[in-house]
């Protein structure tokens, strides 16, 4: 059996919309614990902490202050840039974990999202020294897109804890991103047929180790 994820874990991805927020809801479903959006871009809409909070069934408990919420659903540096705001590192420590226990941080898009001049998410993940769970797309584009966020992390000396594919099951894809990534496919999260909280409790049991 692979060896379980960490229970402190920085949440990234290939790109915007792969499923970061719905796999950050499964872990925080399966074996509970606080979630952390450092910075929250489209916040006028449903917000990934809200959606984290309902799909997981942990309800508002479990969520840690965002450090900054930004309007307009654009990449951090925009949605600030509009705001008239200047995302500082300062504020982007990691806040106290009420009680300890396990804490998944979701960051906002891919790895080299720009959250200020001279500030990027890989620079966040940098300071915050946590394991980096990669979520990716399991179809059409996964290899080359996986392999390069991996490869991003690797060259900053990042630790990669490992990739969720989500989307319907593709062997070859996993076979490809393990062998040529040497990495490991730590889940493959398939379409849920209803995204409520048990649902949720039921993929982190079928899909995810320890």
């Amino acid at each position: 059996m692979s060896a379980p994820l960490p229970p402190r874990l920085f949440v990234t991805g290939t790109d915007t919309g792969v499923g970061k927020t719905v796999v950050s809801a499964v872990l925080l479903a399966g074996r509970g614990g606080h979630y952390w959006k450092p910075v929250q871009s489209g916040a006028d809409e449903d917000s990934d902490s809200q959606t984290v909070a309902r799909l997981s069934g942990r309800g508002p408990g479990c969520l840690l202050p965002e450090a900054y919420r930004l309007a307009a659903p654009l990449s951090p540096h925009r949605a600030a840039l509009l705001e008239g705001v200047r995302i500082d590192p300062a504020r982007l420590a990691l806040p106290e974990v009420p009680g300890g226990g396990p804490l998944v941080v979701e960051g906002a898009g891919g790895v080299l999202v720009p959250l200020a001049p001279g500030l990027l998410m890989a620079d966040l993940m940098a300071t915050l020294g946590l394991p980096v769970l990669v979520v990716a797309r399991s179809g059409l584009g996964t290899i080359n897109h996986t392999l390069l966020t991996v490869g991003e992390l690797r060259r900053r000396a990042l630790d990669v804890a490992g990739v969720v594919l989500c989307g319907p099951r593709d062997a070859a894809n996993r076979e490809a991103i393990e062998s040529y990534g040497q990495v490991r496919v730590v889940a493959e999260l398939e379409p849920l047929p209803e995204l409520c909280p048990a649902a949720l409790r039921a993929a982190w049991a079928r899909c995810f180790p320890g």
